[in-house]
Order: C-alpha cells, then sequence, then structure tokens
C-alpha cells in the first residue's frame, strides 16, 4: 500500500471533527457511547487532537 500524499493527508485531517484538548476529544466520545472504541490523537497537520476508530488499549 502506498504512502498517502500530503493532500490526502490533509483532506482526512479537515473531514474529521477538531478539538483544543485530548480531554475534549474523549469527552465527545463518552457522550456519543462510543470511548472504548476511540482514542484521541494529536493531528501532526492542525496540531489539534482528532478521535481515531481505532481501539484504545488494544482489546
Amino acid at each position: 500500500m502506498k504512502k498517502p500524499t500530503a493532500e490526502e493527508r490533509r483532506h482526512r485531517c479537515t473531514r474529521k471533527r477538531r478539538y483544543r484538548s485530548q480531554g475534549d476529544a474523549l469527552d465527545a466520545a463518552l457522550l456519543a457511547g462510543v470511548e472504548r472504541h476511540r482514542t484521541a490523537y494529536l493531528c501532526p497537520l492542525c496540531g489539534l487532537w482528532h478521535l481515531s476508530g481505532k481501539q484504545a488499549g488494544g482489546s
């Protein structure tokens, strides 16, 4: 699988909801009832936090 281009990475970032802090992102997941299925990560493109579909803790 090839690496995404800069434009593809930017497009992925802009499609996602952005949060000011990791806590804000995880609170949003908790409110949505999906906290066990999401983890927050700091985006290297925008410098804000996004939620990932990868499970936290690997289980």
